[in-house]
């Protein structure tokens, strides 16, 4: 490593963005799903105990967007609903095990009913878990999540909306802003990931697909994070 990290440059919150899953199975003339597979039972597992063991607090995986279930085959889309399935389900007793608390964000509606409560029984049973905060965005997208959150707004009949009550209505609430977010794949863009949290996000890029970004991946990413220096506007 280029760095040593020391306790107070490691990063709050780190959100990812995991491109690559199919293009890493097509280089390998392997379903697609293969790429998931691989990110969801090898690389998502690795990556939150390193940043646990790192002293994250908040680790935020985009599992599915919006646009995915919009424009991904009905396959697809069934083949990810069954890894999400697994991570909320046969996974749960090793997340209560590792002190990982689940979080959802995204909207709840049109998920399969039996992944809503799966959803429900994760949070609720690792609600008392500290080590690290697990925030899976199923179903997310940061304009649907900023209409909901203004409709959330609009029922509450506000006299007047500040950055406050608006935060309190997002899907985040409570949740501090993301300080980096990663994204894997070679792309260079956000994809409306979380639009209003990443403000003041440090952005890092990364070439790898992401079924091939490891914990000295991540390590990486937080090394350079450490060496940028954060001004929020002043």
């Amino acid at each position: 490593m280029s760095k040593h990290i020391t306790f107070k440059d490691i990063p709050t919150h780190i959100a990812i963005i995991p491109d690559g899953n199919r293009r890493w199975a097509r280089k390998r003339n392997l379903p697609t799903f293969e790429g998931h597979r691989i990110a969801s039972e090898k690389t998502l597992p690795d990556l939150i105990k390193k940043a646990a063991d790192l002293g994250v607090k908040y680790f935020t995986f985009w599992a599915l967007s919006t646009e995915n279930i919009a424009e991904r085959t009905s396959q697809e889309i069934k083949h990810l609903f069954v890894l999400i399935r697994l991570a909320l389900h046969k996974r749960l007793n090793q997340f209560k095990k590792k002190g990982v608390q689940i979080k959802v964000i995204g909207n709840m509606h049109g998920l399969p009913e039996d992944i809503k409560n799966d959803i429900n029984k994760a949070v609720k049973e690792t609600k008392e878990n500290n080590r690290i905060i697990l925030i899976l965005a199923v179903n997310y997208g940061g304009r649907d999540e900023i209409i909901r959150a203004i409709n959330k707004v609009q029922k509450l009949r506000l006299p007047t909306i500040d950055k406050n009550n608006f935060n309190s209505c997002l899907d985040t609430a409570g949740i501090p802003d993301p300080d980096l977010i990663i994204r894997t794949g070679g792309e260079k863009r956000l994809s409306g990931f979380m639009l209003w949290q990443s403000q003041y996000s440090e952005l890092y890029f990364s070439d790898r697909y992401f079924p091939d970004f490891g914990p000295a991946d991540l390590e990486e990413s937080i090394n350079e994070y450490s060496r940028r220096q954060r001004r929020f506007g002043k």
